[in-house]
């Protein structure tokens, strides 16, 4: 579950406008695209605390406003993620198999409060979860989101971000010492930049 966690935060954060809470909101907000329909490719990086060698993964991303995010790793091992409102489901090819309730798992629901803060802009929410800071210059900005809950904390640590119109980096930092690194490319927007494999999962 911990993995699932950083990985949904994560595609959450960096594509549904982490940075309407920072100070200097409207430079950033005029900066960031915001598409209906979003997809990429994802390479993580996940050092955990104790071991030497880093873990690595890719795959591809995509994010559709109003539904959810959709997170699929290709390499080292096949995993597709849905995340709605309501539930975080976990296929294994075309079986599902995991499925969590937002409504019955703390976790789940903590994260989802999170990512649809996010979505509709509800910066009170947001503001209320984390202690917020970012800057920008002519065609960059970064931020960085601190916790305030110690269960949030716990959960999620220390998260800071960069971009330009679409978010570059991630960088996730647990309160366990595991850090994680995200790198989003090749974005494509627009209804053609879903599979049909893809559309049929929302």
């Amino acid at each position: 579950m911990n993995k699932m966690k950083t990985v949904l935060l994560a595609a959450a954060l960096a594509l549904f406008n982490p940075a309407q809470a920072a100070a200097p909101v409207a430079k950033i907000q005029a900066m960031l695209a915001k598409p209906a329909i979003m997809c990429g490719r994802f390479d993580q990086t996940k050092q955990l605390a104790g071991m030497k060698k880093p873990l690595a993964s890719n795959g591809r991303f995509c994010v559709v406003a109003g539904k959810g995010v959709l997170w699929r790793t290709l390499q080292p091992f096949p995993n597709t993620l849905r995340l709605t409102r309501d539930e975080i489901v976990n296929y294994q090819g075309d079986r599902v198999a995991m499925r969590l309730d937002a409504k019955t798992e703390p976790t789940v629901r903590m994260i989802n409060n999170v990512l649809f803060s996010l979505l509709s802009g509800d910066l009170g929410q947001l503001e209320s979860l984390f202690e917020v800071d970012g800057s920008v210059d002519a065609n960059s900005w970064n931020v960085a989101l601190k916790a305030r809950q110690a269960a949030l904390d716990k959960a999620i640590g220390t998260i800071k971000l960069d971009g330009g119109a679409y978010v570059k980096n991630i960088v996730m930092s647990e309160s366990g010492g595991d850090k994680t690194s995200i790198v989003f490319s090749a974005i494509q927007t627009g209804e053609t930049a879903l599979t049909k494999e893809e559309a049929a999962l929302f």
